[in-house]
């Protein structure tokens, strides 16, 4: 997957609107009744930006990071500010946010996961891009520190120095940004004074990585 390790600037996804799509294919039978099924495991997740900046500068900051994207060629980070943490927004991220399995005395590889929902109708969503310095991980409830674990940032694994014993549950809590790529080959901005414009919303989506 051709992928930058690049954050799109933060002020730039100010005003941006967006969420999380899903794809549900839905059959009327002759009786009225309905049957509903899924192609997609996990929701994907859209954006538009740009569309409230105004200042030239910033534009031209957007329209720089667009050509060194390539348009739609090569996926970059997007941080959403709506859902950028293994916990609430608004709430300080725990190393017991998020259950990343049990250990069982041999495994040290725990990809890092936020669940959306309780119990068996809970989505696990895979977080591919934490942002590095704010993972913490726990063992049992007992925090622990590098070199005690180790992450990959460019696919959210995280690594245990020593494997868990059978039945030790792992939870780590995190911020992440969302993999994503430009789903226009086009920028258009209309200049409307020597130091401002108005530019039309970029669409941005969700890439697997």
């Amino acid at each position: 997957m051709a992928f930058h390790e690049v954050s799109l600037p933060a002020r730039l996804a100010f005003g941006s609107t967006g969420g999380v799509e899903r794809r549900t294919e839905v059959v009327t039978l002759g009786s009225g009744f309905e049957r509903r099924s899924t192609p997609w495991a996990q929701g994907r997740r859209r954006y538009l930006i740009g569309a409230n900046i105004r200042a030239l500068d910033d534009m031209a900051v957007l329209t720089a990071f667009f050509e060194a994207r390539r348009g739609r060629l090569y996926g970059f980070r997007f941080r959403d500010f709506a859902d950028f943490k293994s916990c609430a927004p608004s709430g300080a991220v725990s190393a017991q946010d998020q259950t990343l399995g049990v250990g069982d005395g041999v495994r040290t590889d725990f990809p890092l996961i936020k669940r959306y929902g309780d119990g068996a109708d809970a989505v696990e969503r895979l977080t591919s891009k934490p942002v590095a310095g704010t993972v913490r991980v726990a063992l049992d409830g007992v925090e622990v520190d590098p070199p005690a674990f180790e992450v990959d940032p460019t696919t959210g694994l995280v690594t245990l120095a020593d494997p868990p014993t059978a039945g030790v549950t792992v939870t780590a809590g995190f911020e992440f940004d969302v993999p994503v790529r430009f789903d226009a080959d086009r920028i258009d901005v209309t200049l409307e004074s020597f130091a401002a414009g108005r530019m039309a919303a970029v669409p941005l989506i969700e890439v697997r990585v």
